[in-house]
């Protein structure tokens, strides 16, 4: 198993979640190694190549943008991203076609969290941000962010490749935390 620095990675978090850009960029520079190690184990365990491990890397992390407010700040984070991770390297393998791909639920099942109740205030203050990005970023943040959408069904919808829309959210979710650091200044 990967070691991750919990006590550093928990704080820039918390710091992160309470809208500090220096922390939440420290943050993922500071994940990185140990993501691309997770990704790799978690691929090779089910069967993937190893041109997945970016793709599982890259999803993982808007996964981790996208779910950052769900991780309880009471628990330890490492199990969080792992979960993550492994649910995102299945996702990818299901999309490349191999349908054999598993993981054991004794490797998750701590990790599986009880559903939680939505702020009903939410959704509209992060459609009133993603209106402000306009454009393909907005589309493509608001498809995939708020309607959940799939990267690679928004590719197809948008006649873009599955690399220029993972471009195009992480620039939309750039864009989104610059617009609510400013609102916070």
């Amino acid at each position: 198993m990967v070691a991750l620095d919990e006590t550093r990675l928990a704080d820039l978090l918390r710091r992160a979640n309470r809208g500090d850009a220096a922390a939440y960029a420290d943050f993922y520079r500071t994940l990185l190694p140990a993501l691309r190690q997770i990704a790799h184990g978690v691929v090779r365990t089910v069967g993937g190549r190893p041109s997945d491990v970016e793709d599982v890397v890259q999803e993982t992390m808007i996964a981790i943008h996208l779910k950052r407010h769900t991780w309880r700040e009471s628990e330890m984070v490492g199990p969080w991203i792992r979960a993550i991770s492994r649910y995102k390297s299945v996702d990818v393998m299901r999309r490349r076609g191999r349908h054999g791909a598993s993981v054991d639920i004794d490797v998750v099942t701590e990790t599986l969290a009880a559903p939680t109740i939505e702020d009903p205030t939410a959704r509209t203050d992060l459609e009133r941000y993603v209106s402000r990005l306009g454009g393909k970023p907005g589309a493509i943040v608001k498809a995939i962010g708020l309607d959940g959408q799939e990267i690679v069904e928004v590719a197809r919808r948008m006649s873009m490749s599955e690399g220029a829309v993972r471009v195009a959210l992480h620039r939309g979710l750039r864009k989104l935390a610059a617009l609510r650091t400013q609102e916070a200044d």
